[in-house]
């Protein structure tokens, strides 16, 4: 008998407006599966109705109430009315994208778990938000059928400080969006530089939210080690939203006046090739990632990369970027010697989007579908 494939609700109202990793991760696959013909339902905030019906128009879009918006209506709504909506729908998978599931769930359920960080290093994230992915970690991997995880790290992870089995486990890479982050036009750059308000200067990018686990605080006095004696030193520009990381403003209190440091906020899409792939280098020394989106996306923009070998960012990097350590002094002189070596930087530029090209959408599509598949038939075989 042929198996007859999955329909599939993703649960897709924890997503934030500001589309942070998370929510390109959900938009991307969402839109990644449409196309390749996933029997697929999206629940998603009324905010999201229209992107959903644009990024799969052959799926059925659920909104929400209004009154999901805060955090424990959103939960309440996940564990009494998300049931009853996989129900109506008919579905036989409810993909929980981002830690949480519904306990009561009719179908098959398929979470995604995008790190253990909560586990390993606790102090990088505000203590509430630590218990509470913590627990839902750990109740994932008791309840649902399938956990899927980005990358091997977060799989080894898992495994040691969470108990998970490696059956339950399933590796599924992330891709990256080519429309969004690819090597972008001398326009996408001028107006990238433009919104930026940094005219022609040279400049090293950082792209994500100001929180402890990027390290932001160790790039900024690094950077301005790296930049201290240098006649015509570029500038340093960290895009994205504002985090919790109380040492931020000390490290930039300290950043000699001679040097710029920019603070650009939440940057738009529009802008991301442009400014990625118009700077200098991308820096993203980070303590640690699941799987390192952000590097991937600078990768895809042809630019010069710096990281951490840290968890599963050489996963993603391969030989296609330049690691450091986490100190200052370790960002300082990988940073300066970056900048001496433009023949350096070019050559990592042209790696990076050889090896970006490995990474789509359309291939993890694949291993979510193969995933809700495997997931369905345990949820069978235990009824």
């Amino acid at each position: 008998m042929p198996i007859i494939e999955p329909k599939v609700l993703i649960d897709a109202t924890a997503v934030p407006a500001d589309r942070g990793g998370v929510g390109r991760y959900v938009d991307s696959l969402v839109s990644a599966l449409d196309a390749d013909g996933a029997r697929l339902a999206v629940a998603c905030q009324p905010r999201d109705a229209e992107l959903y019906e644009r990024l799969a128009p052959r799926a059925e879009i659920v909104p929400t109430p209004e009154s999901v918006a805060t955090r424990t209506a959103r939960l309440t709504w996940e564990q009494v009315t998300l049931p009853r909506v996989a129900r109506r729908t008919g579905v036989d998978v409810v993909h929980s994208p981002h830690y949480t599931l519904p306990l009561a769930n009719p179908a098959a359920s398929v979470v995604t778990l995008h790190d253990a960080t909560f586990f390993t290093d606790a102090v990088l994230h505000s203590s509430v938000k630590a218990r509470f992915f913590r627990t839902w970690t750990r109740t994932a991997l008791a309840r649902a059928e399938l956990c899927l995880v980005p990358s091997e790290a977060t799989a080894r992870e898992l495994g040691r400080v969470a108990g998970a089995r490696p059956y339950g486990l399933q590796i599924v890479r992330h891709g990256v969006d080519t429309e969004r982050f690819h090597p972008p036009s001398p326009a996408e750059i001028t107006e990238a530089r433009a919104a930026l308000g940094i005219g022609g200067m040279p400049y090293v990018a950082f792209l994500g939210a100001l929180e402890p686990r990027k390290n932001v605080p160790a790039l900024i006095r690094g950077f301005a080690r790296a930049c201290a004696g240098r006649a015509d030193p570029p500038a340093l520009v960290l895009a994205g939203q504002p985090g919790w990381d109380s040492q931020v403003e000390r490290a930039l209190d300290a950043v000699s006046h001679r040097l710029r440091v920019l603070r650009a906020g939440y940057l738009p899409f529009e802008h991301l090739a442009g400014f990625l792939g118009g700077a200098e280098l991308v820096a993203y020394p980070s303590l640690g990632e699941g799987f390192g989106l952000p590097v991937l996306e600078a990768m895809a923009c042809g630019a010069s990369v710096l990281t951490t070998s840290r968890l599963a960012l050489p996963e993603v990097g391969g030989d296609a970027v330049a690691y450091c350590g986490v100190g200052a002094g370790d960002v300082a002189e990988a940073i300066a010697d970056l900048l001496d070596n433009p023949g350096r930087r070019a050559e990592l530029a042209s790696a990076a989007l050889r090896r970006a090209k490995e990474f789509s959408w359309a291939a993890s599509a694949e291993g979510h579908r193969a995933a809700y598949e495997r997931a369905a038939i345990i949820h069978r075989r235990g009824h």
